[in-house]
């Protein structure tokens, strides 16, 4: 199913969306749509994180929800990237 709308929390659109949409910078506190979009997101990367963690404890992304911490940072010096960290992201 096409939406007939989309909503993007931001101020870029995405290339070649399928409908019409609308960037609204700060938009999860400004549409109940984004924010509760904003909600399922983060629940769910937080339990994504919880599962990567049972598999990859040296990065303790049980702790850290995926935000680079100190010793995130000092795992990926001594384990190096895993499959599921980004490439875009630039190491300090």
């Amino acid at each position: 199913m096409t939406p007939d709308h989309i909503l993007i929390d931001g101020n870029r659109l995405p290339p070649d969306l399928p409908s019409p949409a609308i960037a609204i910078v700060k938009g999860d506190g400004k549409s109940q749509s984004i924010a509760a979009a904003s909600v399922i997101a983060k629940v769910t990367r937080d339990r994504l994180m919880i599962d990567l963690d049972a598999d990859f404890p040296a990065f303790d992304w049980k702790g850290n929800k995926g935000y680079p911490t100190r010793a995130h940072y000092a795992a990926l010096a001594t384990h190096g990237p895993t499959v599921h960290h980004r490439r875009s992201f630039r190491l300090k």
